[in-house]
């Protein structure tokens, strides 16, 4: 906690001195000998700097957070120094401007989420589900490499500037810019649960809910920025950015559906992340940077609060299951302002963060690709449902069994709250001070009247539908069907475990079989007729020195008649 308070003072000191400045390069040679010479390269910019106050500002909030959410917990040190892992890989990461050096920290970051996940490893669920975590980011992770090696050799250079300007005068084939695209996709795609990668965020849930604040809100962002800075080489292959447009898209829709239908308060927020995620690979697809890191922005700031007060929540209540909540409003206020405030923060609800971001975005296309604000309007509408219908079951209606006598946290998780309230409430001004807000006469009235109306029409589905907590599934047929349907995330992880686990078992098991049975056995044949041919010669011989000289020279003269025979036979052949 100590160095996170030093390094969030000099990242705040370092971006009030850089922000008018030119951005600035830095080359560290790590190791050069002979013709080996591995550096990487780090840049001091306005965004770098910023993505670094973010990162140790929110890690300082999720450590005074854990004093009191971990307070009992017999491991409070590792826990500690997992999350300083964590805020190192993501603080390295944000003034990385070499791809090698990124590719290495998002490893870092694999593996403190394989550690942060598994970090009751007495449970079951939750060593299923850091593994899980683990190998699913192994498949992104795995192509991100390759796509490394090949620029390595294409470009002669990772730096992002170096990459830049390859990237200008590159004539590649439309083959092998379509295969370094998608390649360079996978590792964020991976890092942000993207569809198909999608399913570990919901089962890295099982880890404390310190960490999911921190994987919620900066780590799966840390993926999504990489991809930002890989824009330029992107751009090489048409088919890449359709695949990140179509990418986003699927993800942002479903994951929003998803999340509607789930009963656990961090899994339906969990798969709300994937969404906002698919938003920004949305937005990169259609070369929309500027609007990617807004959204990260803003993102971040509100679903931290989100899961400080689901957490908070979850401590006093000792459930996660949103039918067993209820009537906490008048019991944990500062928790259920919190909440409120980071759903606002997270829907285009004026004058939020949120808001402007998406008016920036649904601004500029208004005229181009009119179906990208259907896009929005549909998962902003979403979300602010799903907040609401989580908002309903945890703080209104009438106290539960679990929530009657239910009390408000304590300071160290108060606090943090209290501040990241206040701080959603600041984003706007923040960005009127960055010049990130637009002009009153250039708003289109229209599409920011659009966006506003989603949000409350969202609202207002969310506070009208009924919710009984004794229905756990409908009695409607067909409304049952759909509960299914999104509840079990599409039945994508039975469709997986069919095709690609039911493959991988199969090639295990012929596998196994060709060990056992064709590669063993034919060693053990080999074995066991040396052991019978042994075991037979030992009574055919009597012992005594000259029956040994016999035999050697008996086998040796009919060696040699066999090759004076074979000699003389091949002299007498044609050739």
């Amino acid at each position: 906690m100590l160095m996170s308070v030093l390094a969030f003072a000099h990242s705040l000191l370092v971006f009030n001195i850089i922000w008018n400045r030119e951005p600035e390069k830095l080359l560290v040679t790590w190791f050069k000998a002979a013709d080996l010479d591995l550096s990487f390269a780090l840049e001091l910019s306005a965004v770098s700097i910023g993505a670094t106050v973010l990162i140790t500002g929110l890690s300082l909030l999720a450590q005074v957070y854990a004093l009191g959410y971990m307070e009992k917990d017999w491991s409070l040190a590792r826990f500690f120094a997992l999350l300083g892992f964590f805020e190192a890989a993501l603080s390295a990461l944000a003034i990385s401007d070499s791809l090698f050096f990124s590719y290495a920290l998002l490893e870092v970051l694999t593996l403190s989420t394989y550690l942060l996940v598994g970090f009751w490893y007495a449970q079951p669920l939750v060593v299923t589900a850091a593994r899980d975590a683990f190998l699913t980011k192994r498949v992104g992770d795995l192509l991100l490499l390759m796509a490394v090696v090949t620029l390595s050799t294409l470009a002669g250079s990772l730096n992002f500037s170096d990459l830049y300007e390859w990237a200008q005068t590159a004539n590649l084939s439309p083959v092998t810019s379509t295969l370094l695209g998608l390649a360079l996709i996978a590792g964020p795609a991976g890092k942000c649960a993207q569809f198909p990668l999608h399913l570990w965020l919901d089962e890295a849930m099982e880890g404390p809910n310190p960490a999911s604040v921190m994987r919620n809100s900066l780590v799966v962002a840390g993926g999504a920025y990489l991809l930002y800075k890989l824009q330029p080489l992107l751009a090489l292959s048409p088919v890449a950015l359709d695949v990140l447009v179509v990418m986003g898209t699927v993800t942002a829709i479903g994951a929003t559906l998803v999340s509607i239908a789930q009963i656990d308060i961090k899994r339906s927020l969990s798969h709300s992340t994937s969404a906002y995620m698919g938003l920004v690979f949305l937005a990169v697809g259609l070369q929309q940077g500027g609007v990617a890191l807004m959204l990260l922005l803003t993102h971040a700031i509100a679903k931290a609060l989100l899961f400080m007060s689901s957490g908070s929540v979850i401590l006093t209540t000792q459930s996660q299951d949103l039918t067993e909540m209820g009537g906490l409003w008048s019991r944990m206020p500062a928790t259920t302002t919190a909440f409120i405030v980071g759903a606002a923060g997270m829907v285009t609800l004026l004058p939020l963060g949120s808001f402007w971001a998406m008016l920036a975005w649904a601004d500029g296309f208004v005229n181009i690709s009119p179906w990208v604000i259907g896009v929005l309007l549909l998962v902003n509408g979403l979300t602010a449902l799903n907040l609401t219908r989580v908002f309903r079951l945890v703080f209104w209606g009438k106290p539960q069994q679990k929530t009657r006598r239910t009390p408000e946290v304590g300071w160290q998780m108060a606090l943090p709250m209290v501040i990241l309230t206040v701080l959603t409430l600041l984003v706007p001004l923040m960005l009127q001070q960055w010049y990130l807000l637009p002009d009153w006469e250039s708003i289109n009235w229209y599409v920011a009247l659009a966006l506003f109306t989603s949000t409350v029409v969202g609202v207002g589905v969310g506070s009208t539908v009924h919710l009984h907590k004794a229905w756990s599934r409908s009695r409607i047929l067909a409304w049952r069907f759909v509960q299914d349907l999104l509840g079990y995330d599409f039945y994508i992880d039975r469709v997986y475990r069919v095709t690609v686990v039911g493959a991988v078992a199969l090639l295990s098991k012929i596998s196994a079989w060709s060990d056992r049975y064709l590669v063993d056995g034919l060693v053990n044949l080999v074995g066991f007729a040396t052991i019978l041919g042994g075991q037979t010669l030992k009574y055919s011989i009597s012992g005594q020195s000259q029956g040994y000289m016999l035999t050697i020279l008996a086998v040796v003269s009919v060696l040699g008649l066999f090759i004076s025979w074979s000699s003389g036979l091949l002299d007498k052949l044609p050739f």
